[in-house]
């Protein structure tokens, strides 16, 4: 992989069009979690300090509507730059122009075009005329085919940010790492992650399913659910539902009109909501990550954003406490870590998500395929 960092002495007023990985938790005007935008700090600073021109695109979330001013105030804290609004005005070619060595842009949301989803050419080349070089250092957004990810490096001298090559140094040996592996996956949308759960039981020893996705192989099982979350469309996942490798919650926290209350997952009432692992499955994960050489996590195994985050909370310290090499990905992963500040007792912090599980499950992402 190609890294900026080997331009070193070569980037004084070259533009560099550096894609950033910008969509973070905002509560209000407030960034709440900037675990991903601490990452990408030493990358502006090196380019920066190398003077070059930075013109830095993004996007804050997945409406057209979103602004990354909350972003962009938050990094003002850091460096000074000038802000935005339209990445296709037809001023900017002059104000580019303009810019002192080591100055840098934000250009706001970059979804507010439908042209970069889509990946359009005449929408790509537009952006592409703005700068001499492209930097990718959006690892969390490279599994996608839009225009600023895989259109832009096909068409311009490109670049690996350094942190974009750390991820994939990290991640690309999984299947050389020390077993027993235990691989974990919350959250939710199984038939988004089911692809994942089937390479899981390829390169791991077990491998825990948890969250929402734990309700539908209890449904498939037969089980009552009650009016909990699960799929409500065919998923097929034939062997997998008693594959040997796999490993369900056996008890859950569920709320009704009465209050909360543990139960076996053979027990669940008509009118239970499943919310929660329950104690006995946080005692048989602390004995799983004892055992376990190699840990691979994403997804809180409770809907914490409800209240429900005992059994996140008892995982996190089940692995923290192991002498397993351990990894974790996903937004809602890293906060659920951080907010227990066990952050450091984690082997590697994945900024990615479905872009991690993406590149364990295929080996590559959209926004590597385009800078070969």
């Amino acid at each position: 992989m190609k890294n900026i960092l080997t331009q070193k002495g070569k980037l004084k007023g070259k533009k560099v069009l550096l894609r950033l990985s910008l969509n973070v938790p905002v509560d209000g005007e407030k960034v709440v979690n900037d675990f991903k935008l601490k990452k990408i700090l030493s990358t502006v600073e090196f380019l920066r300090n190398e003077e070059a021109k930075i013109l830095i695109i993004g996007y804050p979330g997945s409406q057209k509507t979103d602004t990354l001013k909350p972003v962009a105030e938050y990094l003002k804290q850091f460096f000074n730059f000038e802000f935005i609004d339209d990445i296709l005005d037809e001023e900017n070619p002059k104000i580019i122009s303009k810019m002192e060595n080591g100055g840098a842009i934000i250009f706001e949301n970059i979804r507010k075009y439908d042209e970069d989803k889509e990946n359009d050419e005449e929408f790509t080349r537009k952006i592409a005329s703005l700068g001499d070089i492209y930097v990718n250092e959006a690892f969390p957004d490279s599994h996608r085919k839009s225009a600023t990810i895989y259109g832009l490096p096909r068409l311009m001298e490109s670049y690996f940010g350094p942190q974009f090559v750390r991820e994939v140094d990290r991640l690309c040996c999984i299947d050389e790492t020390e077993r027993p592996r235990l691989f974990i996956l919350g959250g939710n949308k199984l038939k988004t992650k089911l692809p994942y759960v089937k390479r899981f039981t390829e390169l791991a020893d077990f491998v825990f399913v948890g969250g929402s996705l734990a309700n539908d192989f209890f449904k498939l099982k037969g089980y009552e659910v009650g009016k909990s979350l699960v799929s409500n469309e065919e998923l097929g996942l034939g062997d997998l539902l008693n594959h040997k490798k796999i490993i369900l919650p056996v008890d859950v926290i569920v709320q009704n009109h009465e209050g909360v209350f543990v139960r076996k997952v053979k027990e669940v009432l008509p009118e239970d909501t499943i919310l929660d692992a329950g104690p006995e499955t946080i005692e048989l994960l602390e004995e799983k990550t004892r055992q376990a050489k190699f840990i691979l996590w994403n997804g809180p195994i409770g809907d914490y954003k409800k209240g429900f985050m005992d059994g996140t909370s008892g995982l996190v310290q089940a692995i923290a406490q192991s002498k397993a090499e351990s990894i974790a990905g996903g937004g809602d992963t890293i906060f659920c870590i951080e907010k227990l500040g066990l952050q450091d007792q984690f082997d590697f912090l994945s900024t990615g998500g479905g872009s991690m599980l993406d590149f364990i499950n295929e080996g590559t992402l959209a926004g590597i395929e385009a800078q070969k």
